[in-house]
């Protein structure tokens, strides 16, 4: 089940059981491989005492020694491995393919090379597009046709309104503007930063095909058709399409069984400002502008994208932009999604950061200086993301994971003392994250609560802007670290992307109903490794078959490739798409 549509040159691994050689003892890389000017770390973990003095690099063709390092640090024992260490290679600078020998361990191959991350961008809009509600390329066919009918509304409830459209969120079929205009913005954001990593291989439908538009453009337009409906007018905001009797088992969208009492209808919850919950369970709403915030910031980065391209359209995104953000300044407070029998939402508890991007969206798009006044006053509300630095969080509750107007500020204003401000506000986030992952010998410095492969997205993002914007790198080996522990140097040694790279090991048995009927989910990010206390304490969790990755399961997370095992390998699309720039920005080309 490894086949990709992803056109990248990948080498072939060696196989699982000849790259852990030693009985105890393991080498974790990145199995993508590695720019020349990467900062380059392998992490050695082994169950025995070891003690590491050099270790060496060999050429994985001939077979011969390149260099022998003596570039290790011992680490903090992580347990079961009560000896760790961290070996440094960043002087391999020669484009090849190799491996790593230290102790009794030998690594899997990888490569060097300028390319390594031409394609993977796209890639990841593999899944986007199989996230597709309304018509679904994957499938070739149609779902939730006949969406939806409206509740918590003031007049007309159970009155229908058109909303076919979006992506669905995870392996289920639920739908909410928080994860949708926060994915619709990263792709957006990643484009204007990044134009040339991104290709035309398929049609707006999502069929392969060239049209002349990017792809990413194209799925940017899929997501913003479906926020413009969820939108409708000034004053109507909708926060989410049907709730958790959604979760009635595995079945295709176009065979969707879930019943919420209109035939083929689903809920379109309404933003109310105030606590929802149709049954036992309630959030905690205090406001809309969380929700406002997401839908201007959207749209006022679309009206700038299309600015040129469709001027009618940007003109029409601007107006809706501004509505939208006015809409959040008269509704203060945090518009949460709406759990339905089980206790289980998006409990996001912050709004400023939402309405500071949206404000400063607005700067960039129309040099009115109340937008930049206002998203100054909103950042300094929030000046970290609260789950930075922090050991735990509740599911999604400092979401999106990452403050966007930081940078963008931060890029507007380019000579002024507020680029210093907001490039510090990111550099007091990023020395959190830091300090905390110097406690593990992957340096991985996020909670391990439910979607932490979010949180690594965020930090890669945040560590890459950072950098550009500051042109300070002492972040590289903290940015390192957590990017190659999504293509597999973790304990678990195993990509959190589905089918990248093709040859490697990655999630193969995901939470998902196309993997439960012998299909794949290819370019998803899986929701991460969690706490043993966060995976012991959810309900409905269990494991369908044998852990095969039992022996690296460890005190500081835990992480299975288990369909039934929807806290550590479901994939979602917001997760997905907050990793496009990131990606986008290792192109090559760029």
């Amino acid at each position: 089940m490894k086949n990709t549509a992803v056109s990248l040159i990948i080498i072939t691994m060696i196989t699982l059981s000849s790259c852990r050689s030693g009985k105890n003892e393991w080498i974790r890389i990145n199995q993508l491989g590695y720019r020349t000017p990467d900062t380059k770390v392998a992490v050695f973990i082994s169950k025995d005492p070891v003690k590491l003095k050099t270790f060496k690099v060999i050429d994985a063709e001939s077979g011969e020694v390149v260099l022998t390092l003596k570039n290790i640090v011992k680490s903090e024992p992580l347990p079961p491995f009560i000896s760790c260490y961290r070996l440094y290679f960043s002087d391999l600078k020669d484009d090849g393919t190799y491996r790593i020998i230290a102790g009794k361990a030998s690594s899997p191959s990888f490569r060097i090379a300028h390319d390594i991350y031409d394609g993977t961008a796209d890639f990841l809009l593999t899944y986007m597009r199989q996230q597709r509600c309304g018509f679904n390329p994957f499938i070739n066919d149609s779902c939730h046709m006949h969406d939806g009918y409206e509740i918590y509304g003031k007049a007309a409830d159970s009155a229908h309104i058109e909303v076919t459209g979006g992506w669905h969120d995870a392996a289920d079929y639920l739908q909410y503007v928080a994860t949708s205009a926060n994915a619709v913005y990263q792709m957006l954001f990643a484009y204007s930063m990044n134009p040339g990593s991104f290709g035309d291989n398929f049609l707006a439908n999502g069929l392969p095909g060239s049209d002349g538009i990017p792809d990413v453009l194209n799925e940017s337009m899929w997501g913003l058709e479906w926020l413009l409906k969820m939108n409708p007018s000034p004053g109507i905001m909708y926060n989410q399409i049907a709730d958790d009797r959604d979760h009635i088992g595995f079945r295709y969208p176009n065979n969707d069984t879930a019943d919420y009492g209109k035939g083929p209808e689903r809920p379109v919850y309404l933003c109310t400002g105030e606590p929802q919950g149709l049954f036992s369970y309630k959030n905690r709403a205090t406001g809309i502008a969380s929700t406002a915030g997401k839908f201007a910031s959207a749209f006022a980065r679309g009206a700038k994208v299309y600015e040129s391209a469709d001027p009618v359209f940007s003109k029409m995104l601007t107006t809706k932009a501004i509505t939208a953000f006015n809409f959040g300044l008269e509704n203060p407070g945090v518009c949460q999604t709406a759990p339905g029998r089980a206790p289980y939402f998006y409990e996001e508890d912050n709004w400023a950061d939402d309405m500071q991007l949206a404000a400063a969206e607005l700067y960039n798009l129309l040099h009115d200086p109340k937008y930049l006044n206002r998203a100054v006053d909103f950042a300094r509300e929030e000046t970290i993301t609260p789950w930075i630095g922090a050991d735990t969080a509740r599911h999604y509750q400092w979401y999106p994971f990452m403050n966007m107007g930081h940078p963008v500020i931060a890029a507007i204003r380019k000579d002024d003392p507020l680029k210093e401000e907001f490039i510090n506000y990111m550099k007091k986030g990023l020395s959190l994250i830091k300090t905390k992952g110097e406690k593990n010998p992957f340096l991985i410095g996020v909670p391990f609560i439910w979607c932490s492969n979010n949180l690594v997205a965020a930090t890669l993002t945040q560590t890459r802007l950072y950098a550009e914007l500051s042109g300070d790198n002492s972040f590289s080996e903290l940015e390192a670290a957590h990017r190659d522990w999504l293509f597999g140097c973790n304990p678990w040694g195993t990509s959190m992307i589905v089918g990248l790279p093709e040859e490697g090991d990655y999630p193969e048995n995901t939470h998902s109903s196309y993997v439960v009927a012998g299909k794949q989910v290819p370019g998803g990010l899986v929701d991460g490794p969690v706490y043993p206390s966060v995976f012991n304490s959810l309900k409905g969790l269990y494991l369908a078959n044998e852990d095969e990755y039992a022996v690296f399961q460890n005190s500081m997370a835990v992480y299975h490739d288990d369909f039934a095992d929807y806290s550590t390998n479901e994939c979602t699309m917001d997760g997905t798409a907050c990793l496009v720039y990131y990606l986008s920005a290792l192109h090559s080309g760029r």
